[in-house]
């Protein structure tokens, strides 16, 4: 048997990426009302129902790009050291992807990543989809915040964290798309994370 499951996983993710980037790619080029499944698995060379058991819905294939981040605040919270508190260790790590222009930060002036958000932001069914995607987010923080407050308190705290980690990206990425630099922006955007946290740490000191 071998590798051989280790494989056959290693071709669905190229498949996943393939996919994805290629749906990408004609969206950003020629709209993406204005391209079909059906095209963009004929440029991948499968048959539209292969394509639809890796992305039940067109819109799939888009935030397929933001699948990595799926629940990353709460898998911070987590997996913070001892002594950390939950708005330590989450500005700690939103930091760091200012650091490295992660574009999930909006920190990113690269044209392709531009382009996605553009795309993203710009496309009403994408951006109900992206609803979805920052609730799966809330509650899966919520859940890791543990014992620290009750349901109800959780679910508040989740979202007010998730809300200002999504209010800073979108402030820098519409900084970047009206022309700043993103090496420029980024003391700006680390000053105002920090104030930010320290805003939220306010009235969420109770997490400990």
């Amino acid at each position: 048997m071998g590798d051989t499951g280790g494989l056959r996983e290693r071709k669905k993710q190229q498949m996943y990426r393939r996919l994805s980037d290629t749906a990408i790619a004609l969206f950003v080029e020629r709209g993406f009302e204005q391209v079909t499944v059906a095209e963009v698995a004929a440029v991948v060379d499968v048959s539209k129902p292969t394509l639809f058991r890796y992305f039940p819905t067109k819109e799939d294939l888009v935030l397929h790009r933001l699948v990595d981040h799926q629940g990353e605040a709460a898998r911070v919270v987590a997996g913070r050291g001892a002594g950390s508190s939950v708005l330590e260790a989450l500005l700690k790590h939103f930091l760091a992807g200012l650091e490295r222009r992660d574009p999930v930060t909006g920190l990113n002036d690269e044209a392709e990543v531009l382009a996605f958000h553009r795309l993203l932001y710009g496309t009403p069914s994408l951006l109900a989809r992206l609803h979805g995607h920052v609730e799966r987010d809330e509650n899966a923080l919520a859940a890791a915040l543990g014992e620290k407050s009750d349901g109800v308190g959780r679910l508040l705290a989740a979202g007010q964290i998730v809300a200002v980690r999504r209010i800073l990206a979108q402030e820098n990425w519409r900084r970047i798309s009206a022309g700043a630099r993103a090496d420029d922006l980024w003391p700006e955007a680390v000053a105002a994370a920090e104030a930010a946290f320290a805003q939220l740490e306010n009235g969420l000191a109770h997490l400990g």
